[in-house]
């Protein structure tokens, strides 16, 4: 019985009880490649590239204290020096990346 049990607890996790999760539809890309903002870690320094649009980089402490914040135009980008560490790199309060400074 106890075999019975979980192999039907499998096969109910893997969705053969007709309850298949279908993937989200990809939505189309407004936007093309060029015009997208990025935010990379290097070495002491990380890399801020704005899109399309001017653009405000704040920079956060792992522990969410602000420690810089950067404003760019469009088809910019920068450098900021920092130690190393962990942060995290908010853009135009649309999204955020975590990075890491080597």
């Amino acid at each position: 019985m106890k075999k019975i049990l979980a192999i039907w607890m499998i096969v109910a996790a893997c969705g053969w009880c007709g309850a298949w999760a279908y993937p989200e539809p990809v939505p189309a890309v407004a936007e093309s490649v060029a015009n997208v903002a990025s935010v990379k870690g290097g070495v002491g320094t990380i890399y801020l590239v704005t899109g399309g649009t001017d653009a405000t980089f704040n920079i956060y402490a792992i522990t969410g204290q602000l420690l810089k914040s950067v404003k760019l135009t469009a088809d910019n980008h920068t450098t900021v020096e920092m130690p190393k560490g962990f942060y995290i790199v908010r853009y135009n309060n649309q999204w955020s990346r975590k990075v890491v400074v080597k």
